[in-house]
């Protein structure tokens, strides 16, 4: 009985060691960020072979965050414009970029629906992969990149993620089901490549900060960190309040609120102000702060549950 608690208090504890640990040795991360993709491509794997081809239907779920995301993006970019245009351009990247491909993996692990986020992240990252270089064009200071251009680094940055392991997942499905069968008993395995990215990212965040601070840049990097923080529970606010309307809070709130922060990270240093890439880096430690959170406290239900059962 010592052992289980022990074990579940770790468990619980992981997250936020994982975190710390990344902010207390980030000079060390650049020998480290490499796994960052293999980490996403096993989690999305493991995950993905839950699903079947029939779960992916896009209904007006998946539509209403679109538009809802859409909607946030504009608005935050007029109200800051004429205010702060960096910070118009950082916390306009924060709203309009698409779904993070690990949020599937953290839905799963929250007890939501993976086949909303997972269709919701092809959707919304597809509509970037098209809009997106026309709008950042727009709204940018670098005309000089090409739609094509941007179209493919777009693509080459996002879909391989995607598809690959959604591909081999449904391939396996038909022509293993043993083999199907015993990954998807391994869903657990996803919490603890979660912790070691994680660690990964904080760290990578950190170092980035630093790296970009100036003296002169303060206030404006003090900004685009509180702006980026804004926005970020503004959207897992608002998904979970859509996703509410749906029948999966969990769904609604990962799908608008997580984001693919890297590739925010390359637009902004892309097409804007390069200064404007503090607001989606400071994001991902916001995102993973309340992702942390989330899954403590659902891993501390889930002990308390099993501490009881076995109690009585």
């Amino acid at each position: 009985m010592k052992a289980t608690i022990n074990k579940a208090k770790l468990r619980t504890l992981m997250l936020p060691i994982a975190m710390v640990g990344g902010a207390i040795f980030y000079p060390w991360m650049g020998h480290l960020t490499f796994l960052s993709p293999y980490l996403i491509f096993t989690m999305l794997f493991i995950t993905y072979c839950k699903l079947k081809i029939s779960d992916f239907k896009p209904n007006r779920f998946e539509m209403t965050l679109l538009i809802t995301q859409i909607i946030l993006a504009a608005v935050f970019y007029f109200l800051t414009f004429f205010w702060n245009k960096t910070l118009a351009e950082g916390i306009f990247v924060c709203f309009i970029i698409p779904t993070a491909t690990a949020a599937p993996v953290i839905t799963a692990m929250l007890g939501g629906s993976i086949s909303k986020v997972a269709t919701y992240s092809l959707m919304c990252n597809a509509f970037v992969a098209v809009a997106g270089p026309l709008v950042f064009a727009a709204i940018g200071e670098h005309s000089d990149i090409t739609f094509l251009k941007s179209f493919k680094m777009i693509l080459s940055q996002v879909f391989p993620l995607i598809l690959a392991p959604l591909a081999l997942a449904l391939i396996l499905r038909y022509v293993s089901p043993k083999i199907h069968s015993k990954i998807v008993g391994m869903q657990q395995l996803s919490f603890y490549l979660w912790a070691v990215s994680l660690f990964i990212v904080v760290g990578s965040c950190v170092s980035f900060a630093i790296k970009n601070w100036t003296p002169q840049a303060t206030v404006t990097m003090i900004l685009l960190s509180l702006g980026a923080l804004i926005a970020c529970l503004i959207q897992f606010k608002l998904g979970r309040i859509i996703g509410g309307k749906f029948g999966d809070k969990v769904a609604g709130g990962q799908g608008l609120g997580q984001k693919n922060t890297v590739l925010a990270v390359w637009l902004a240093l892309a097409y804007l102000n390069p200064l404007s890439s503090i607001a989606p880096a400071s994001y991902v430690a916001w995102q993973n702060i309340i992702n942390s959170w989330q899954l403590m406290r659902h891993q501390s239900r889930i002990n308390g549950s099993r501490i009881n059962q076995k109690q009585n």
